[in-house]
């Protein structure tokens, strides 16, 4: 049986593959070995050496083989004695020093040719045979040296464990040193007409070995995507090219085999998850398509795992800022790596959420939400947000969640705010979902036993039967693996969310977290429990009280308090006034000068507490709000006052009593009181809205329009009524089409007429 030839696989950078202990004890065997036989080689050639001095010193043609002393124990003996005997060169006399010199340059033991000289030892010999011995000493010494054996690793059969070892050819020292000096001079040689490269050159150089590395990379990959079952020991070549050596190309072939292997990896991953064989699987046959695609899946998911901690290793290495010891790659280009393995990591994060390893994905992306490096930072919640948004099930928006919260939690709500803004991404809308299952599968009904015996044939109703048996089976497996799954991961996911809101509403109230945790839970507030709704509005009203907020994060918890209130919390007998007054009392924080950020979440309040409140909004404070908002649109920007304008007509039309703003006539007793704070007493019912005749002449055309048709008492029908494209438009989506952030006038203004320019 022919013993399958091992081949030496070589190591990767972090050595992945562990080290077996066989292998360890072969290469301490080895070394051992080739200690024994250089330190046995020394000793062989200082005894003969001794043996040469000797036989020079005495002048004795002595043999150095003697025939009568056959036993080897004796040998041995006598070789010690000898070695023991032996004086070094500094104790002898100054005439057997001289003796020796000349006798080494005539003929030493070492140096002179054996093939040509006569022997030192010229007195006759007793036997003919020790002189034939003598002189074919030469033969002798030159004779192959004794072979190194290399232990290999052992290999396996049906009769058990057989070791492998190689014989290794020992050079001589003699030729090892003749080698030397004859590379020595042809290396001095090839040095001397090396000269160093141009830039230009050089670039043309690294210009043609990246295209070859190129072409060697497409050619791999196309080879893979064309058969990847076939092909996937292609993809560990592919993969070891991570390690590139070159320092022209290393960074730029680093990154663009991290790139390849991630789009290889989007295209060839299977569908479902790859779990490992059981034991019982591996031991039974199966056919040959079967095993091909078996070895296909192991490879691919070992291949998967190890390119993982590659992509780990280099967002390590950035971390760390520690130079390797190849030095091939510099600390500047450790950044750029890091951000090619982070993009990949964030891809594979949305692209392959159903596949193994995510969680470990997860594992390293949500630590990098929070990085002190801007780029990365935003990358990563981006493509979190993405994997929100496309999640329908929420089995990965359950994953991602639970390692947010504990990350948040671990650094002590010391993160950034965009962590906890990405929430907002959540498809999370229990009730709506369940409430759309009911009306999309809405429960059939069943013909009852009297209308089957009237209209149907006794065979017709047998196939009734058996159809509605099939019908009903099959509704009940759809309703229980999608809906129910479906509710219960949003049920646990959004519990998450608002432990980690409610956690840092009660412990870190002055984090810059505040405004995503108000923002997350006005959105999700109509799905809270209802037993939380009171200690929750308390919270709300104790932090606006508190002046710790600014007016963003104080309409934060307007908009919070009234999201409750307007879903489960219909049912509660709260009176809300203390919220209405905040808001009423800070309109006027709002000017031309500001970001205008605030405005868009005042329109939002303001629609959620005067128009979905109607019934519980009195008159006196809709009347109050129609005149502030109006004040307010006459130092505002251009587009928040077409907001504001559009808030007014909306509010004009829930509350069609308010048109008496528009006379200027007083209705009731007392006096307008424009600095009070509270709508429900100042007497809005006895002014009038003077502004709108001011707005009528803004430079605006949009506003204009808006200021004429609210003159008019805000007409559906007639010249004064609006266009459909600014009717049916919200006030908040009014404000964002007529933005003026790119610092432009929207629309732009019509240049004036130049013949009057000329006249004046």
């Amino acid at each position: 049986m022919k013993a399958r030839r091992n081949k030496k696989q070589v190591p990767s950078f972090r050595k992945l593959l562990k080290t077996s202990k066989v292998k360890l004890e072969n290469k301490l065997k080895n070394k051992q070995f080739k200690q024994q036989s250089t330190l046995k080689k020394y000793r062989k050639e200082q005894r003969k050496l001794r043996q040469a001095v000797r036989d020079a010193v005495s002048k004795k043609p002595v043999p150095l083989e003697d025939p009568k002393e056959k036993r080897p124990g004796k040998r041995i003996e006598r070789e010690e004695e000898e070695e023991e005997e032996a004086l070094p060169l500094d104790m002898m006399d100054e005439d057997d020093l001289q003796l020796m010199k000349d006798l080494g340059q005539r003929a030493s033991f070492l140096t002179r040719d054996l093939s040509s000289s006569e022997p030192i030892h010229a007195k006759k010999r007793k036997h003919e045979r020790v002189i034939d011995k003598y002189e074919k000493i030469p033969r002798t010494l030159q004779t192959a040296p004794e072979k190194e054996l290399i232990h290999l690793l052992p290999i396996k059969d049906k009769s058990g464990i057989i070791p492998q070892t190689r014989e290794k050819p020992v050079t001589d020292s003699n030729q090892d040193e003749e080698d030397q000096e004859e590379t020595e001079p042809e290396e001095e040689i090839v040095e001397e007409p090396i000269r160093e490269l141009t830039l230009e050159e050089h670039l043309i150089e690294r210009k043609k070995k990246l295209q070859e590395k190129k072409m060697h990379i497409a050619a791999l990959a196309s080879a893979i995507i064309s058969d990847p079952e076939s092909n996937i020991k292609k993809l560990k070549e592919l993969r070891c090219m991570l390690m590139e050596q070159d320092p022209d190309v290393a960074v730029t072939v680093r990154k663009l085999v991290t790139v390849s292997l991630m789009e290889l990896f989007k295209d060839i991953t299977p569908s479902y998850k790859i779990r490992p064989l059981t034991e019982a699987e591996k031991s039974t046959k199966i056919r040959k398509e079967t095993q091909k695609l078996r070895e296909f899946e192991e490879g691919l998911v070992s291949q998967y795992k190890f390119y993982l901690e590659n992509l780990e290793q280099m967002v390590k290495d950035w971390k760390q800022r520690k130079l390797k010891k190849s030095n091939v790659v510099s600390l500047k280009a450790y950044k750029g790596l890091a951000e090619v393995a982070v993009k990949s990591l964030c891809e594979l994060l949305v692209a392959l959420p159903h596949f193994n390893f995510h969680n470990n994905i997860i594992v390293l992306i949500v630590p990098l939400m929070n990085d002190v490096s801007k780029s990365i930072s935003e990358m990563c919640c981006e493509a979190v947000k993405k994997l929100f948004k496309q999640d329908k099930l929420g089995q990965a928006s359950l994953g991602v969640i639970k390692v947010i919260s504990g990350f948040v939690k671990g650094r002590n709500y010391e993160v950034r705010p965009e962590m906890l803004k990405t929430f907002l991404c959540l498809r999370i809308k229990e009730v709506e979902v369940k409430k759309d299952t009911e009306d999309i599968n809405k429960p059939k009904k069943f013909m009852t036993f009297k209308e089957k015996r009237k209209s149907l044939s006794r065979m017709q109703r047998k196939w009734k039967k058996a159809e509605e048996k099939l019908e009903r089976e099959l509704r009940e497996a759809e309703a229980s693996e999608s809906t129910e799954k479906k509710l219960k991961l949003h049920t646990e996911t959004l519990n998450i969310v608002f432990v980690t809101y409610f956690r840092i509403l009660k412990k870190a109230q002055r984090s810059p977290l505040l405004p995503a945790v108000l923002e997350g839970l006005a959105k999700f507030a109509h799905l809270i429990n209802v037993e939380f709704f009171d200690d929750l509005l308390v919270v709300l009203h104790s932090l606006i009280e508190s002046g710790d907020l600014s007016y963003q994060e104080s309409l934060h918890c307007v908009q919070t308090a009234f999201h409750i209130l307007s879903g489960q919390g219909d049912v509660l007998n709260i009176d809300p006034m203390k919220f209405y007054t905040h808001l009423y009392k800070t309109l006027f924080k709002l000017h031309a000068g500001a970001t205008n950020e605030g405005v868009e979440i005042v329109l939002q309040c303001l629609d959620v507490m005067l128009t979905k409140r109607r019934k519980q909004v009195s008159q006196q404070r809709a009347l109050a709000f129609i005149k502030r908002l109006c004040t307010l649109a006459l130092h505002v920007l251009p587009n928040s006052s077409i907001g504001i304008l559009a808030t007014n007509r909306i509010l004009m039309h829930t509350f069609p009593k308010t048109d008496l703003l528009l006379d200027n006539e007083s209705q009731g007793s007392g006096v307008f009181l424009p600095e009070l704070e509270e709508p429900e007493y100042c007497n809005a019912q006895n002014t009038a809205l003077w502004e709108l005749h001011a707005l009528r002449r803004h430079y605006h055309p949009i506003v204009q329009r808006f200021a004429a048709h609210l003159i008019a008492g805000a007409p559906s029908e007639g010249s004064e009524a609006l266009k459909p494209e600014l009717s049916r438009r919200s006030a908040a989506e009014l404000f964002e089409a007529y933005s003026m952030a790119a610092m432009t006038f929207n629309p732009p203004v019509e240049s004036s007429n130049s013949k009057k320019k000329m006249s004046i």
